[in-house]
């Protein structure tokens, strides 16, 4: 501390002039991955442009401020893996009516709302994750306006904005409602005074405060992703003078520029919830009613959403689907329907496999059936890689000759020893061992990162009969304060900024999922365990939180004794 500098010291002052001369201008340069801009001439004679990284791509040298203020239009367009998953889905629905049309579904079906009473929307888009599940058990939307709220207020901003629980006590008749000044009824009145989208925050300065439409953009713009505290402070300065020269009534100066303040955190448009609702409602559509087509989809687009390919194969299989694994012999290049329970694994599942051996399998196939194993080999001609990703992985079985896997892995290696495949003996494959269905997992989750074969924790249990841990669909079953033991494969670990250090952690077993709340204490006290354990136990105590949802208080938390770590699929961690 001795050789600490005094503020005063001239290298002090040269440092914070310099760093006051930096504040506010751009960190670094970036590229928007969707935004275009639109001119009624040639670009490059109104802005330079310059290549970009990715080949035969270039970019404006102005940010998207410079280009609104010259009158350029910049759109931004939003790529979203659900949309992809949903075309599939409405591809698969198609086959069985072929006049099918999503935006013709109705938008009021009670079924559906059960579903999200239930919170039932593991893969569903926006409602998945577990911040969005424990609020739809209290929220329950009953309509399609109700869905979009839900959508826009589940997120960091509103929370930290202090947004949710009030509208969520209003919503069920346990706050008086207030629309801050009796000029707002129109506009405040469907979220129940608590101004959630952006048109309503910009509609009250102009109603307020006698704002004009260029004045509004100008609030707009501050309320953007930018978030400049300067122009914010501006604008609320602005805010408050108009309010002033209508005689507006400190307290509801007070609320209007609150009201702003904390929208400004996250700046959500209306017409960006209302199509984020319609999404989220229609995948819930499909998880209802369409749920072989529903998972098919997902699969297909991986990676996306909160949710591995191994837990959604795993709650396919809990609501009655039949999961076939891969098959050289009968898998498309991408995962398919094979009826309304049954879905089959494609070949894109097997990681290491080249997309044009892929699609080699395929072409050949579809020529002639393979007659053996060498007939496979030769034809569709897998380095030595890949001979071994196909045996180790199963997808070999089902050509002729094939007892199970490990003959499958001999087999594959002769032909790599000068040809002897011809002089094979036939009894070697009763000689040798098939895999146990722990080795079969464990090469299930490290070639494919799933499996469509036992969950983990049902090899556990049988081979820990010892321990009495309780399973995810008992624990539901279990009263508020009821001491609890459970136990499981990670699936995800968060610690989100609005939760005061405090860690959330989902443990999934062979009958659903169990949600864990660990203090900050616990937390810093047994980090290395909670963040790099594959497998964990916990004890603590059942809470039930308003909605029904339960939770276990972790007291103490521990590795899963005797768990293998080959038997874990990959988990949403921290994200």
């Amino acid at each position: 501390m001795a050789n600490l500098l005094p503020p005063s010291h001239p290298r002090l002052l040269a440092l914070n002039k310099l760093y006051h001369a930096v504040l506010g201008l751009p960190r670094h340069l970036g590229q928007h991955s969707g935004g275009i801009v639109i001119c009624n001439h040639s670009l490059d004679e109104v802005v330079p442009i310059q290549p970009a990284s990715m080949p035969d791509r270039t970019i404006v040298q102005w940010d998207k401020d410079d280009c609104e203020d010259l009158g350029l239009v910049k759109i931004d367009l939003l790529g979203l893996g659900m949309l992809a998953a949903m075309e599939n889905m409405i591809e698969i629905r198609r086959r069985t009516e072929k006049d099918f049309d999503l935006t013709k579904i109705d938008l009021e079906d009670k079924a559906i709302y059960g579903m999200l009473h239930r919170s039932d929307t593991l893969g569903t888009f926006q409602v998945e994750s577990r911040a969005q599940m424990a609020t739809l058990s209290i929220l329950r939307p009953n309509n399609f306006y109700e869905v979009a709220i839900q959508v826009a207020i589940v997120r960091p901003g509103p929370i930290v904005g202090g947004l949710l629980h009030p509208y969520l006590r209003r919503r069920n008749g346990q706050e008086k409602v207030d629309l801050i000044d009796h000029r707002f009824n129109k506009v405040l009145e469907r979220t129940l005074g608590v101004p959630l989208f952006q048109e309503q925050v910009l509609k009250m300065a102009e109603i307020i405060a006698g704002f004009t439409g260029n004045e509004a953009a100008q609030l707009r713009k501050a309320m953007s992703f930018n978030r400049s505290d300067k122009r914010m402070e501006e604008v609320k300065g602005k805010l408050r003078d108009r309010m002033n020269e209508r005689n507006v009534s400190q307290e509801v100066q007070d609320k209007v520029v609150h009201a702003v303040g904390n929208f400004s955190l996250y700046g959500f448009p209306e017409s960006h919830a209302l199509s984020f609702a319609a999404i989220a409602y229609w995948s819930c559509w499909f998880r209802f009613y369409e749920p072989a087509a529903f998972y098919t989809g997902l699969l297909n687009n991986q990676p996306m959403g909160f949710y591995s390919a191994h837990t959604l194969i795993q709650d396919a299989k809990r609501r009655g689907i039949r999961m076939l694994p891969v098959s050289c012999v009968h898998s498309l290049l991408v995962t398919e329907l094979v009826d309304q329970d049954a879905i089959r694994l494609g070949l894109h599942r097997l990681r290491g496999i080249s997309a044009e051996t892929r699609e080699r399998i395929i072409t050949e196939r579809d020529k002639q059936p393979f007659s053996s194993l060498p007939d496979f080999l030769a034809r569709v001609a897998p380095n030595a890689k890949e001979r071994r990703i196909l045996a180790k992985s199963g997808a070999l079985n089902d050509l002729p000759k094939i007892a199970h896997r490990r003959d499958a892995m001999w087999q594959v290696e002769l032909p790599l020893y000068g040809d002897l495949l011809e002089s094979r003996d036939e009894t070697a494959a009763a000689v040798l061992p098939a895999m146990s269905i722990h080795e079969r997992l464990a090469s299930d989750l490290s070639i494919q990162g799933a499996s469509t074969g036992p969950h983990p924790m049902t090899l556990w249990r049988r081979s820990h009969p010892e321990w009495r841990l309780t399973n995810a669909r008992e624990l539901q079953t279990l009263s508020h304060g009821v001491p609890a033991r459970v136990g499981g494969l990670v699936i995800c670990r968060q610690r989100p900024g609005t939760a005061k250090g405090h860690c959330f952690i989902s443990l999934e077993d062979e009958t659903g999922i169990s949600n864990l709340f660990v203090k900050k204490e616990n937390f810093q006290r047994q980090r290395m365990v909670i963040v790099s354990e594959p497998f964990l136990m916990a004890t603590g105590r059942v809470q039930i939180a308003e909605g029904g949802q339960r939770t276990i208080f972790v007291e103490d938390v521990f590795p899963l004794p005797g768990a293998e770590p080959v038997h874990a699929a990959d988990s949403h961690d921290f994200h």
